[in-house]
């Protein structure tokens, strides 16, 4: 089961890169927050659907849940937006790796700690080893 969850997050790795490639020419038809929002809309339809078809109906009311867990609902738009404008002036690569260092950093320091509610887990020398080849990554193809 780890392996095919591995799996499909590398494949939504993929997704993101994808993404990446096409915001960055449709912000500059559209515009940047255009683009962004037609991300968005799309996905809030297909997520619609999804919810129609495959969604338990004795789930816990939405609104009920803790407000700062509706913060994803604002930090993804920043993330899209940043996607599309730099993507066109930095490439893909450099894009898709700088989000990358910056994810596995703050992922770091939330394992460390624990926290927004998950399991702690401690960082250790092997994790750290992984984060300086990420930004070493970074390096090396913003001088190639």
């Amino acid at each position: 089961m780890q392996l095919l969850l591995i799996v499909l997050v590398i494949a939504g790795g993929m997704g993101l890169s994808v993404e990446a490639g096409l915001l960055g020419p449709l912000g500059g038809e559209v515009g940047d927050l255009w683009a962004t929002f037609s991300i968005f809309g799309v996905g809030a339809a297909l997520t619609f659907l999804l919810m129609l078809f495959f969604s338990p109906r004795n789930s816990p009311s939405f609104f009920a849940q803790p407000g700062w867990q509706l913060l994803g609902g604002v930090l993804g738009p920043i993330y899209v937006v940043i996607l599309t404008v730099a993507t066109p002036t930095i490439g893909v690569a450099m894009t898709m790796i700088g989000i990358l260092a910056g994810q596995v950093f703050k992922s770091l320091i939330i394992d460390h700690f624990g926290l927004l509610g998950t399991p702690q887990r401690k960082t250790d020398g092997k994790r750290l080893i992984a984060l300086l080849f990420i930004v070493a990554a970074l390096v090396l193809v913003a001088r190639g």
